[in-house]
């Protein structure tokens, strides 16, 4: 077990570390290192405990503790969740510092300006990969379609999105 708790912790650890443009910009790592790598679970199970941490009200990481949770109990838990928030929160007060210090120059905006698209290609493969794993019917597939299409294109209310999809998956029994 403590071999286990060991690997949680090192690669939340990583992750952490990583987790440049929000949370959701690792899931791809993520996904990978636990699924494809480590064999703690199945795409979908991951999509799965993806999709109960993002209907659970809190921050949008929830699937950390969930992951260790899933693999060792409340011990992975604890080490999954430390190592994660842990890392990146002391470096995000570091940085802050810093970014307010030099609030004035002009490099900051340049520096700003770049990273909005380092951002939305990290988050944007985070959705192809739960999507990936999530869609696995022709029924699924237009209802993430549809839901993408939606999400994009409307103001329609994410919750009504989300509720609307998971009712038309219920009702087909597919979910």
């Amino acid at each position: 077990m403590s071999g286990i708790l060991f690997s949680l912790g090192l690669i939340f650890f990583e992750l952490s570390l990583m987790a440049f443009g929000g949370g959701n910009a690792i899931l791809p790592e993520m996904q990978r290192r636990v699924v494809e790598v480590q064999h703690w679970m199945s795409a979908s199970e991951f999509s799965a405990l993806f999709a109960l941490a993002q209907a659970a009200p809190g921050p949008n990481m929830m699937i950390v503790p969930l992951v260790g949770w899933h693999v060792a109990g409340l011990a992975g838990l604890l080490v999954t969740s430390i190592a994660k928030f842990g890392p990146s929160s002391l470096i995000t007060a570091f940085v802050f510092t810093l970014w307010q210090k030099f609030k004035d120059r002009p490099w900051r905006k340049v520096v700003q300006a770049g990273l909005v698209p380092v951002t939305v290609g990290l988050v944007s493969a985070s959705a192809a990969v739960i999507t990936v794993a999530s869609v696995t019917s022709a029924l699924l597939m237009g209802i993430a379609a549809a839901s993408a299409l939606l999400s994009a294109t409307t103001k329609v209310h994410p919750l009504l999105v989300l509720g609307s999809g998971a009712l038309i998956g219920l009702l087909s029994g597919v979910l």
